[in-house]
């Protein structure tokens, strides 16, 4: 099941109302059956499609090395850079570019990545999906203070989130600079690294904040798959733009330092009529008769895509799945089209060499109309052909055992309103770093059973995790293998099943739209 019918959704709708829940409904918000969001429209002219190259992150240098070791150095920082072409925007970037620069690290091998922030803003650095000690995870009150600023501005929401209304006195602040550990005992993956500070990561991303860190190891590198040019990171974000060409993002407080949250009904999350990868509006790129391995994130706040090639290859199957969030599946797996929701990743190989020389092949939307139908063009150039044939076999994955689990919780992701604001809860509770609500023991496996009204990405810290079954059914097709992120469809059980390795302390769980993440739609677990 991809979506949800219109009859289905208003069964959701009227199930919530029953329970006196507030909906944030209004004309803008988005059907149930893709993504759920308002759309925030350009105050400037739409960008032209397909006239601008791909550009790719580049790789940032480690600034030393030793034996054990990587070491990187990151500034955030106000720049001003080109999106859309002609113009200047205003934007908070990692080294000041829009994404940030790419790290790439061996698996097994330490990366200690110091970071600065020049921003005039609080920042949290974190690693999505990186298997990281707590003190090192990016929790959302450990801010990182820009020069100046001698304490943390107070947060003035007035909603029921202590955490946000309150000092959390567990918080470790730094000024300035703070050195970020990354022990990096995790299988080859494609990580990202984004802002996550407490109810500021919507505006902190929609600005800029975010760029890839890739993990390698001897497993991929002997399977041979696509490397160099052919192998290409594809960070999918959706904008909007004023006039002025500004980042319009409707937050209630355009500094960022006080008073979270967004305007209206964008609580519901938000989500932009114009589509970049890589920073640059529906770009294109040129590739050879051959196999590329296309690294697919969804960057953007709020917005699902369903990705397909258009036109297809003769006889389908376009995509060939081989990784998601937790590195290699054990096989891939054959699609035509990907459904992915915010903060998901899937590594796939397409064979263009199954085009004609000089034939263009959009990346499609399918969930989106008009101009967001559309991410981005690709070009076939002329040449030999030089395709490699998929792998049978690509890795062993370990499969947990849900009879092994020592507890089942069970967590609802509802909407709520308050004083005519929304908020999003966790079992009926908002955000509070005070409380845990799940306590799980080092090295144990647990079940947890999601259960939500709209659709809510939901990312684990720490753990990787299976899907174990939907509606009670067997997983999905994009369910395969190990994640961090799971695509919560409305009015749909899942459960997933995860161990808890290696480290102690506190971390979060939470929805990754980013608007419902900052409305409180978070919970702390405590692993003892």
């Amino acid at each position: 099941m991809s979506g949800l019918t219109r009859r289905a959704a208003l069964g959701v709708l009227g199930t919530a109302a029953a329970a006196g829940v507030g909906v944030p409904l209004g004309q803008n918000l988005v059907s149930a059956s893709d993504s759920t969001g308002v759309l925030r429209s350009s105050g400037l002219p739409l960008p032209q499609r397909f006239a601008r190259p791909l550009p790719i992150p580049r790789v940032l240098a480690p600034s030393s090395t030793d034996a054990t070791t990587d070491y990187y150095e990151i500034t955030a920082r106000e720049a001003s850079v080109e999106l859309v072409p002609g113009v200047r925007t205003a934007i908070w970037g990692y080294e000041g570019t829009f994404p940030g620069p790419t790290l790439v690290s061996r698996s097994g091998r330490r990366t200690v990545v110091r970071h600065r922030n020049e921003l005039a803003v609080p920042e949290v650095v974190h690693l999505h999906g990186g298997h990281t000690p707590a003190e090192h995870d990016g929790y959302p009150t450990d801010l990182l203070l820009p020069r100046g600023m001698a304490v943390p501005p107070p947060a003035m929401s007035g909603m029921d989130m202590p955490g946000m209304t309150n000092p959390d006195p567990r918080a470790v602040i730094a000024r300035e600079v703070r050195e970020y550990v990354y022990p990096l005992n995790q299988r080859a993956t494609t990580l990202w690294y984004h802002d996550h500070r407490m109810g500021f990561t919507g505006p902190g991303v929609w600005r800029g904040l975010f760029g890839l860190h890739l993990v390698r190891d001897d497993e991929e590198d002997a399977l041979g798959l696509p490397t160099g040019e052919r192998d290409l990171p594809l960070m999918i974000t959706d904008r909007a733009f004023a006039a002025d060409g500004s980042l319009r993002y409707p937050a209630l407080d355009p500094t960022g330092l006080h008073t979270p949250g967004v305007s209206g009904d964008f609580g519901a999350g938000v989500l932009g009529d114009v589509i970049l990868v890589n920073g640059a509006p529906w770009p294109v790129a040129e590739v050879a008769p051959a196999t590329y391995r296309l690294r697919l994130l969804n960057a953007s706040n709020a917005r699902r895509y369903r990705l397909a090639l258009r036109p297809g290859p003769a006889g389908g199957n376009g995509f060939a799945q081989i990784g998601t969030e937790g590195g290699l599946l054990a096989a891939p797996i054959h699609h035509d089209s990907i459904d992915i929701a915010p903060a998901q990743r899937y590594d796939v190989l397409v064979d263009f060499g199954r085009f004609a020389p000089g034939q263009e092949v959009t990346l499609a939307n399918l969930f989106g109309t008009g101009a967001t139908a559309d991410v981005m063009r690709f070009r076939v150039t002329g040449g030999t052909r030089d395709s490699m044939p998929v792998p049978a076999r690509l890795s062993n994955v370990e499969t947990l055992d849900p009879a092994r689990s020592r507890v089942t919780r069970e967590f609802n992701l509802r909407n709520w309103k308050r004083q005519g604001r929304p908020e999003w809860r966790i079992s009926g509770r908002g955000f509070d770093p005070a409380r845990a609500e799940a306590t799980p023991r080092l090295g144990d496996v647990e079940v947890w059973r999601l259960v939500s009204d709209f659709h809510h990405p939901v990312h684990l810290h720490l753990a990787h995790f299976q899907v174990v079954s939907r509606d009670g059914r067997d997983p999905g097709p994009f369910d395969h293998g190990w994640k961090d992120t799971i695509d919560l469809l409305p009015n749909q059980p899942a459960e997933i099943v995860m161990r808890f390795d290696d480290y102690r302390g506190r971390f979060v769980f939470h929805c990754h739209n980013l608007e419902h993440e900052d409305m409180a739609m978070m919970s702390t677990m405590v692993v003892s």
